[in-house]
Parts: C-alpha cells; sequence; structure tokens
C-alpha cells in the first residue's frame, strides 16, 4: 500500500511563521510537523509515499529528498498551484497507482494507530470508496463534519456531527473519474466527498486520541507545549 501527504498549502492562516517557511517543516517535539506522519506510516509498514509541493516545495524536497534516509521512498508531486486536496490526489493518480491509498493531511498530528486503517482496505469494494477517521470536535470547529452512525459516515442524521481528521483510506476510482471529466484542477475534497456520502460509500470511525490540526500560530503554540509535557 502506499501513502500520500498532502504539503502543498501556503499556510496562510500561520503567517508570519509559514512566510519563509513551509507549515509541514515547521518543527514539533524537535522534528518537523511532516517528519512525524512519515515515521508513523513507516513503522506502519508504509514503505511507497508521494508528496505534492508547492509553497516553498523546494525546501520540502532538500529535506526529505528521497525518503532514503527514513527507509522508505519518496516520489513527489509539483504543483504550479495548490490544487487543493481532490485535485492534488487527481494529478497525483500515475504515482499512487491502482490499489487503495492512504491520505493524510500534512498539517495534523496525531496518534492514530495507522494499522486500524489499514486493516480496512479489504472493505473497499465497490460499495465502498473510502473510510474516513473522524474525531471530536475542536473548539475552533464546534459544528463538526459529517455525522457517524453504525460504521458509515454521512451529511444525514440526528446528534452532534463529528470532525473529520484528514486521516482516510481511498480507492483511487472516485478520483479517476473526476479526473477523467475534468483533468487535474484545483478541487476539495468535500465536493468529490458529498456525492459519494449521499449514496453511503463511505465507512469511518471515531478516534478520540490525540489529534490536533494546526492551522493558526495559537494552536501551533499549543500543540508544541502539550508535547513537550
Amino acid at each position: 500500500m502506499k501513502a500520500m501527504l498532502l504539503a502543498a498549502g501556503e499556510g496562510r492562516r500561520m503567517r508570519p511563521l509559514t512566510l519563509t517557511t513551509p507549515k509541514p517543516l515547521l518543527p514539533v517535539a524537535g522534528r518537523p510537523l511532516l517528519e512525524h506522519s512519515l515515521l508513523r506510516l513507516a513503522a506502519a509498514g508504509i514503505a511507497e509515499l508521494v508528496i505534492n509541493r508547492s509553497w516553498l516545495g523546494e525546501q520540502l524536497l532538500d529535506y526529505f529528498g528521497d525518503g532514503s534516509r527514513w527507509g522508505i521512498s519518496i516520489a513527489w508531486s509539483p504543483e504550479a498551484q495548490p490544487l487543493e486536496t481532490a485535485g492534488a490526489v487527481m494529478q497525483a493518480l500515475p504515482l499512487l497507482g491502482e490499489e487503495p491509498f492512504l491520505l493524510i493531511n500534512g498539517d495534523i498530528y496525531s496518534d492514530f494507530p495507522l494499522a486500524q486503517l489499514i486493516a480496512q482496505q479489504s472493505l473497499l469494494r465497490e460499495e465502498c470508496v473510502a473510510s474516513l477517521v473522524m474525531v471530536d470536535n475542536p473548539a475552533h470547529h464546534p459544528q463538526g463534519d459529517f455525522y457517524l452512525r453504525d460504521g458509515v459516515v454521512s451529511t444525514a442524521g440526528s446528534g452532534a456531527k463529528l470532525t473529520f481528521s484528514g486521516i482516510s483510506l481511498w480507492r483511487p476510482a472516485p478520483f479517476a473519474a473526476r479526473a477523467a471529466r475534468s483533468g487535474s484542477e484545483p478541487l476539495p475534497l468535500r465536493e468529490l466527498l458529498l456525492p459519494l456520502l449521499a449514496q453511503q460509500q463511505v465507512i469511518g470511525q471515531h478516534w478520540r486520541g490525540s489529534w490536533c490540526d494546526v492551522g493558526t500560530p495559537e494552536r501551533y503554540a499549543a500543540l508544541q507545549q502539550s508535547v513537550e509535557r
């Protein structure tokens, strides 16, 4: 199995920190934020990664290179402009291949056991195209994203929604179908995801452990304090 790490965003809400350093390279506990995800992937047995890059992307390339010092292989997907999540995957499809792959945002920090998600690849058949890791709603996103009922992710339901963590497992089919219609274009993941949710083609699980979306300098500072305790 391969994995794709998303690292092309400008991190505008993190300025001035990201004016000279791409957000995935900001240090957390002595190593770049993205490296924590890379190490967890390697520990879970994922040896082939795809990483997209755009804003200050040469710095990412200089630091991570071909991945050999971590015992893995990295293929790079450069973007002339950030393509957003779904667009980035659509462009990277030739590098990802035809098997299910992990997709992880480059600006999150979590101790989620990736082996749990990898084990679900056998569930991704014709009727199921993705598996999302959902988390409790953080203070900055109290309304949540989607419902999770009996292992199925949906936009319809009752009670409290949960927040999508940015960690997921995907079949390439929905990205390939969209790319066949429109080619590589900037496309948010949500736009691709909503029709699949309506057709009940997405499963999920609720992770109650450590997770942080490093979206603002305040959240970044809070994460640094929490991991140094």
